[in-house]
């Protein structure tokens, strides 16, 4: 498998990364294709420097984090679009979906997107009863991106 090519990050620029409003999260296909989409991003109340994504708990994300911890990451807008001269950084990214992870991701959205996030988890909800199935819980993990040493 091909390595992302980006260098390792380093604690502070992991913690200037969680104070963006969105990070371009790469992951890595078995084949080593990158495939980038653009995630909502906080950093952890007491560790700025550990960021967190949630994403559904199907999503191609979380199946190529299953054999590869591997990410790239870099600020970028809501489309997805990065800054000329923005630099990609290297971590590691381990799935979580235990109670008290989600439960403390939540809160760390709520407190930087209020609104925004809101308005998607509503919307969620209001989806999932338009196709006549209850949001049950499990249906999002968290993903917890460090420094590829920590």
């Amino acid at each position: 498998m091909t390595e992302p090519t980006a260098r390792d990050a380093t604690a502070a620029e992991l913690a200037g990364l969680g104070r963006a409003e969105f990070v371009r999260l790469t992951t890595f296909r078995r084949s080593g294709a990158a495939v980038g989409t653009p995630v909502w991003v906080v950093g952890e109340d007491d560790d700025p420097a550990t960021l967190w994504v949630i994403t559904p708990a199907g999503s191609g994300k979380v199946k190529r984090l299953r054999h590869t911890a591997a990410v790239t990451l870099v600020a970028c807008d809501r489309r997805g679009r990065v800054a000329e001269g923005a630099v990609e950084l290297g971590a590691s990214a381990q799935v979580r979906d235990d109670a008290a992870s989600l439960a403390r991701l939540e809160a760390m959205l709520v407190r930087k997107h209020p609104v925004g996030y809101r308005l998607i988890t509503a919307l969620g909800t209001i989806a999932g009863v338009l196709r006549r199935r209850s949001v049950a819980p499990g249906e999002s993990v968290g993903l917890r991106i460090t420094a590829r040493d920590a």
